[in-house]
């Protein structure tokens, strides 16, 4: 079963207020959203691996910690996960940055890929799948289908509010991965919107309807 981390930080709690408000507009948004998923970028990264190197301080030689080089990937689905990508790479800027396109079919409501660019090290990688919103669940599970037919070394799920009916499709369909999420919504409605959400995270990003 996946396991579903609630990044419940006061400082989270604070800006998703102001994320979902319908009054704020795309440079605030942007800026709120960048800033969020830099908080969660220390959780998500809590259990990285270190390794002890010595160094000198202005006082005496000693030892100390640092990561221990392992590769990371941030994979933001376009386009809404574009919002997030700055945030992260604030806090990791040794990350590769990859790219994997999914839109919704309006009549279907079931994702369909129309762009994917991905480091050549792949399969070296940790990655950090980036989606602002887990509703129906159905972009961030054809994603990582892609995304495990790549092999890499591990995938994470990051979002910042997510439906139950979205955490239900990724426990079905990849339980082995890790879901990050700032706060757990009530439910779906009949558009497939997250209630009560935040609208459309793309449209608010880019100013767009």
């Amino acid at each position: 079963m996946s396991r579903v981390v609630i990044l419940d930080h006061p400082l989270i709690k604070h800006k998703l207020t102001f994320i979902r408000d319908r009054n704020t507009g795309s440079k605030e948004f942007r800026e709120l959203v960048k800033e969020v998923s830099m908080l969660m970028a220390y959780e998500v990264t809590r259990d990285l691996p270190l390794v002890e190197i010595e160094i000198d301080t202005p006082v005496t030689r000693t030892k100390s910690k640092i990561i221990s080089g392992k590769k990371l990937g941030i994979v933001p689905i376009l386009r809404a996960g574009l919002g997030m990508v700055d945030g992260m790479l604030n806090l990791l800027p040794a990350a590769k940055v990859g790219h994997v396109g999914l839109y919704r079919d309006p009549n279907t409501l079931k994702p369909v890929e129309y762009y994917s660019k991905l480091p050549q090290d792949v399969e070296e990688r940790d990655l950090i799948v980036l989606d602002p919103m887990l509703a129906t669940g159905g972009s961030a599970v054809a994603a990582i289908d892609f995304l495990k037919g790549k092999n890499p070394n591990s995938i994470k799920l990051v979002t910042l509010i997510a439906a139950p009916e979205g955490i239900d499709a990724m426990e079905r369909a990849h339980p082995d991965i890790d879901i990050y999420v700032a706060n757990i919504d009530e439910r779906l409605d009949d558009d497939a919107y997250i209630v009560p959400g935040l609208g459309d995270a793309g449209d608010r990003l880019f100013g767009t309807k």
